[in-house]
């Protein structure tokens, strides 16, 4: 095991999100990690794609961070699939496809810096949004597979709306209300995050991601 703990940059659409993020990372990881600051700070989806290259090279060149961690809701989009997997597959729909060539695109020709050959990245995808996986285990109706025949059948389960409700209490919540219903999950999911990684293939793939980090894990 590396004599540091590894250092990393949190991006989500949210200090919401990123709260919880810090904690299922944590747990995955199975020790504590140092936060470096990405630079800019993302508020919803488009905001994550549009500045996402720009963080990595900000990371890359000027910190020591060893990789960046992302998260981001698929709303209403396609979940990413085992056959996103396949090597050189794409799909324009998903978003943790589109996240993935972006970070791809911006750091594949950046030479070595802060004695690292690259930057490594982690990528979660919510489906639909955050709040389905903070109900993991408390709410059997709520499940990625759940979801996804729902939505291909064109009756969705339940809303969006309706998740944030079954976390905070309410459609509507303040920050400190948003941030203690998901840290408090995160903090349930972190004593044992299989379930979790069972339901939600979304984040099954940032677990992968974080595993396969052999400079940093061994």
């Amino acid at each position: 095991m590396n004599a540091r703990p590894p250092r990393l940059a949190l991006l989500g659409e949210s200090v919401v999100d990123e709260s919880a993020l810090a904690i299922l990372v944590e747990a995955v990881l199975g020790r504590p990690f140092e936060r470096i600051q990405p630079g800019l700070r993302a508020r919803g989806w488009p905001s994550v794609l549009q500045i996402l290259p720009a963080i990595a090279r900000h990371l890359h060149f000027n910190t020591d961070a060893d990789a960046l961690v992302v998260l981001v809701d698929a709303d209403d989009t396609e979940p990413h699939g085992a056959r996103h997997e396949a090597p050189g597959y794409f799909h324009p729909r998903c978003r943790l496809c589109q996240l993935r060539a972006a970070f791809r695109r911006a750091t594949r020709n950046l030479p070595p810096a802060r004695g690292r050959e690259r930057l490594l990245r982690a990528i979660g995808l919510a489906v639909p949004a955050a709040e389905a996986w903070y109900l993991c285990g408390r709410d059997e109706t709520v499940g990625e597979a759940a979801w996804t025949a729902g939505r291909e059948a064109g009756r969705p389960p339940y809303t969006r709306r309706e998740l944030k409700a079954r976390v905070y209490g309410t459609e509507r919540p303040n920050l400190a209300q948003a941030v203690a219903g998901a840290t408090a999950a995160a903090r349930r999911h972190a004593r044992d995050p299989r379930r979790l990684e069972f339901d939600f293939p979304g984040f099954a793939a940032l677990a992968a991601d974080l595993r396969s980090w052999d400079m940093i894990n061994r």
